[in-house]
């Protein structure tokens, strides 16, 4: 019996009896009749929780080979557990809990779980995975933790975290882009609403753009990939989310705010793209604005337009990797911020860490700033922070946060008058402002840190043609005329 039994039986009755084995019809001659009755196995299963015996006992197979096969199936599931007797009663439980006709757990799905060490009676969960894969993943970098927890809590475990890991698949993850997408059109109906209470309720909120729709999959597809490949989480045999598809995601080419697409934005307050550039006489106009209402931030202000580097690296500049002197400054590191907390790394990538070659006026601005920088710490006496960090706050030497400087920024730029940008478009505004004084791409590319070139003519390919435009309808403004063609 601890091999399993098959018998062949039927639903004949004679007087009231089930006749079960015993009906005369099942024999023909010698043999079985293959038209009457149906095959059954039963199997000694290992003892329950409370020692006690139980058999398994399925039934309803047309022949006495299909029979035998799922008892041979059932008997090999029992088998992986080899000697160690909890999971051989839990694979037991398993199959107690297969309903009639229902087909049995999969032997490579089984012996996964083991080897994961995963309980084989338990049903997995895509979000107690994830939850399980952030934990495990020791060596990542803090800002790239920081992405793949958002997109869990925020995407995968409130959408599908109920969902079986075996069972997902791309239909399951298609309908939460759905969803997304759904609540982003929610987000432009309210933000173009006639009423101010709609448009109120969702200001501040952004929607989910492609690109960030790409990054929500990629960490599902990462961690899915590992559930397929690593050694200890072989649970998946295949990876759905390499079949969704979404729209690229490439990020949006900065486009300069011309006076046409100022006059929009007065009109309408929409921005003709989500990356805005500043003209020259813009980025003149706000420095302006910047050295008269916030001289404590203004020298940050002015290397980030003219030559470009990231908030990150700018906070993060040290006394020694400025000098004046050589009117240069040395990018090696930068300090940015994770969750509001402020961490400090190293440059994105090798092209990052780079000799950036200052101008006069930007000199000029670094010396006052060190000489305000040093009444600041007589006024502050004991209070001061002796730090080596280049740029620092009035009132105490500490150093900035990343996003102080971006608050004061933005708050800065909305006082101004100004069309909006970004701090990070201050890079574009950078590259703009050398497009426009004859650099090259390689130049930029140098000077910003891009990692490729193409990248770099990628980015910058229109707002050159619309530079071009614009210096041409200001050639030909110089020039004056009696009677100026009007524009057809």
């Amino acid at each position: 019996m601890a091999d399993g039994s098959i018998t062949k039986r039927c639903g004949c009755r004679h007087n009231g009896r089930r006749l079960g084995a015993q009906c005369p019809k099942l024999r023909r001659g010698n043999g079985w009749n293959p038209h009457h009755g149906t095959w059954r196995y039963q199997l000694e299963l290992p003892l329950d929780a409370g020692h006690a015996r139980r058999q398994m006992r399925r039934t309803g197979f047309d022949t006495r080979e299909a029979a035998a096969a799922e008892r041979d199936h059932a008997r090999a599931l029992l088998d992986l557990a080899g000697r160690d007797e909890i999971q051989r009663r839990r694979i037991a439980d398993l199959l107690q809990a297969c309903k009639p006709h229902q087909p049995l757990p999969d032997r490579d799905h089984v012996a996964r779980r083991i080897r994961a060490d995963v309980p084989a009676d338990t049903r997995l969960t895509l979000g107690e995975y994830l939850a399980e894969w952030i934990t495990n993943r020791v060596r990542l970098a803090p800002a790239t933790r920081r992405s793949y927890q958002d997109h869990i809590t925020k995407y995968w475990t409130p959408h599908l975290g109920q969902v079986a890991l075996q069972e997902l698949t791309a239909a399951h993850i298609e309908s939460v882009f759905a969803t997304i997408e759904a609540r982003n059109d929610e987000i432009r109906a309210a933000k173009a609403s006639p009423v101010k209470e709609i448009r109120d309720a969702v200001k501040g909120i952004r929607t989910v753009g492609d690109a960030s729709q790409q990054r929500i999959l990629a960490t599902l597809r990462k961690a899915l990939n590992d559930a397929r490949r690593l050694y200890h989480h072989k649970l998946v045999d295949h990876n759905p989310a390499e079949s969704v598809e979404l729209a690229s995601g490439r990020p949006p080419r900065p486009r300069l705010w011309t006076d046409a697409a100022v006059n929009r934005w007065r009109r309408t307050r929409q921005r003709p793209s989500p990356v805005m550039v500043w003209t020259p006489v813009q980025a003149g106009q706000f420095l302006d604005f910047a050295e008269a209402e916030e001289p404590e931030l203004y020298a940050l202000f002015d290397v980030a337009i003219h030559r470009g580097p990231r908030r990150g690296e700018l906070c993060g500049l040290h006394d020694y990797d400025v000098d004046l002197e050589a009117a240069a400054i040395t990018i090696t590191g930068q300090r940015t911020s994770v969750g509001y907390q402020v961490i400090e790394k190293g440059v994105k990538s090798a092209a990052g860490d780079r000799i950036v070659d200052l101008g006069d006026e930007t000199v000029t601005s670094l010396r006052r700033y060190l000489f305000r920088r040093a009444a600041w710490k007589v006024v502050a006496g004991d209070a001061w922070a002796d730090s080596d960090i280049f740029f620092v706050r009035k009132r105490d030497g500490q150093p900035w946060h990343p996003e102080t400087v971006t608050g004061r920024f933005d708050r800065l730029v909305e006082r101004s008058g100004l069309p909006p940008v970004r701090f990070h478009d201050l890079r574009h505004i950078a590259a703009t402002l050398m497009l426009a004084a004859g650099a090259s791409i390689k130049e930029i590319q140098d000077t910003l840190g891009h990692s490729s070139y193409k990248m770099t003519a990628d980015i910058y390919t229109s707002v050159l043609a619309e530079l071009k435009k614009t210096t041409a309808e200001a050639t030909i403004k110089l020039i004056p005329r009696r009677n100026r063609p009007k524009a057809a």
